[in-house]
C-alpha cells in the first residue's frame, strides 16, 4: 500500500465501496471531501478532532476540504444513535453554537483548500416543490432498515416524520457540494451511505463514504459527549489536556493513542505489545499518552510543562505556579455556586452546587461546604475546583 494511502485510512473503520477509493484518488483533480458537523454545543471536542484530523489528512495531499457548518440541519435533529425524539435548537442557539466552532476548526484544520459552507444556504431556499421532489427519492422502506428506526419503531416510540428528513438534508448537502468523498463517524455510516442514494437520483457520480471510531470519553463507558461531561476540549490548556487524559481508564489508552494522536501505527503497536508483555508500565505509557494530546494542539514544550504541573499538583500536592486572578464583587455573604460559575470554575451555579455538595471545592486547601461564604473569608485565598480547576480571589 502507497504511503499516501496508508495516511488516508489510519483510524479508519469502514470505506464504502473500497474498491472506488484507489480510482477516485487517480483523477486528474482535488478531491472534495466532506465534512457535516452540526453546531449543537459549545465546544469541538477530541471525539469531535477525530474526524476532524482525517479531513486534515486528505487536505495534506492537496484535496479540498469541504466542512459544513450544519446550521439548518442542527435544528431539524440527527436522529443517529438515539432512543427518542431529540429536542430541537433554536435558531439563535445553533447561531451562537457555530460561532464557537469556527474559530476552533483552525485548531487542527489547514487554512487552506478549505471550503466553510454553511448548509442553510441551499436548504433554507428549498420550497415544497423541491422538498417533495426530495423526498420522492427514497423509501419508507429504505428508512426503516435503520437499525434505531426500527428498533423505536418495535417499541413503540415515536418517530417523528421529521426524522427521517434529515438523512435526506444530509444527502442533499452531498448533491449541493458535489462531494466525493464524505466523512463521518461510524454512527453515521448509514447516513453517507444514504448520500450515496440521494446523488444518483440526482444524476451525480455518488460519493465514497468513510467513517472513523467513536472515541470513547474519559469515563471509560459512553462515546465522548459534551452533554455527559465525558470530554477534552481542543481549546482547553495543555494542563487540563494532560490531566483529564491520565483520569481515562488503562483500557482506553490503545483507542486514544489511535484516534486522538499522531503517533505512527508500527510504534502504537509496538506500545500495546509492550503493555500486554509487562514491558511497558500503564502510569508510564499513560504519561506518553497526555504529552501526546497536549503537545497535538499546544506542541512539545507546553506538553512537558503540563505534565511537571501534574506533579506539583498530584505529587507534591502544591497549587501550579500561575494563578488566575479574579475579583470579587461587593456582595456579603458570596454566593459560592454563582462564584464558582462567573470564575469559570464550573459551567453553571447548578454545577457548582452539585461539586460543593459532593467535596470537590477546597479554600485553600481545605474543603467547604457553604453555599454562602463571608466576603472577607474570601479575599486573597485560592479557591480550587477538583484536582485541576484554581483561581486566586482578590
Amino acid at each position: 500500500m502507497k504511503p499516501e494511502l496508508a495516511r488516508l485510512l489510519r483510524g479508519v473503520d469502514t470505506v464504502n465501496p473500497f474498491d472506488e477509493l484507489a480510482a477516485r484518488l487517480q483523477l486528474d483533480r482535488p478531491l472534495r471531501v466532506k465534512l457535516g458537523l452540526d453546531p449543537t454545543a459549545p465546544s469541538v471536542t477530541l471525539g469531535w478532532a477525530v474526524v476532524l484530523r482525517k479531513l486534515r489528512h486528505f487536505q495534506e495531499q492537496g484535496h479540498t476540504a469541504v466542512l459544513i457548518v450544519g446550521d439548518f440541519t442542527a435544528q431539524v435533529g440527527d436522529p443517529s444513535g438515539k432512543n427518542e425524539t431529540r429536542k430541537r435548537l433554536t435558531a439563535e442557539e445553533v447561531r451562537g453554537y457555530a460561532a464557537a466552532v469556527l474559530e476552533q476548526f483552525g485548531h487542527v484544520l489547514l487554512p487552506e483548500p478549505l471550503e466553510i459552507r454553511y448548509n442553510s444556504e441551499w436548504l433554507g431556499e428549498l420550497d415544497m416543490a423541491a422538498v417533495l421532489e426530495l423526498t420522492s427519492k427514497a423509501t419508507v422502506a429504505q428508512m426503516m432498515e435503520r437499525g434505531d428506526f426500527s428498533i423505536r419503531y418495535e417499541e413503540g416510540t415515536p418517530i417523528s416524520v421529521m426524522e427521517f428528513m434529515y438523512p435526506l438534508l444530509q444527502g442533499y448537502d452531498s448533491v449541493a457540494v458535489e462531494a466525493d468523498i464524505e466523512l463521518g463517524g461510524s454512527d453515521q455510516l448509514w447516513n453517507l451511505m444514504m448520500g450515496r442514494v440521494i446523488q444518483e437520483r440526482y444524476g451525480m457520480e455518488p460519493q465514497i463514504a468513510m467513517t472513523v471510531p467513536l472515541l470513547v470519553g474519559t469515563d471509560g463507558e459512553q462515546k465522548m459527549s459534551q452533554s455527559l461531561g465525558n470530554f477534552i476540549g481542543i481549546t482547553e490548556s495543555a494542563e487540563e489536556m494532560f490531566g483529564k487524559t491520565m483520569s481515562i481508564p488503562d483500557q482506553l489508552m490503545e483507542q486514544w493513542f489511535r484516534l486522538a494522536t499522531e503517533v505512527d501505527s508500527e510504534e502504537i503497536d509496538a506500545i500495546v505489545a509492550g503493555l500486554d508483555s509487562g514491558d511497558l508500565h500503564p502510569a508510564d505509557t499513560k504519561r506518553r499518552l497526555g504529552r501526546e494530546v497536549a503537545a497535538l494542539y499546544w506542541g512539545s514544550e507546553a506538553a512537558v510543562e503540563a505534565e511537571a504541573a501534574f506533579d506539583r499538583i498530584h505529587k507534591e500536592k502544591a497549587v501550579p505556579v500561575e494563578v488566575d486572578e479574579f475579583p470579587l464583587g461587593p456582595e456579603d455573604p458570596v454566593s459560592l455556586p454563582t462564584l464558582m460559575r462567573d470564575a469559570g470554575l464550573a459551567a453553571s451555579g447548578g454545577e457548582g452546587r452539585r461539586l460543593i455538595q459532593q467535596g470537590a471545592v477546597r479554600l485553600d486547601g481545605e474543603r467547604i461546604d457553604d453555599i454562602e461564604v463571608a466576603r472577607d473569608r474570601l479575599v486573597g485565598a485560592i479557591l480550587q475546583v477538583g484536582k485541576r480547576r484554581f483561581a486566586r480571589l482578590v
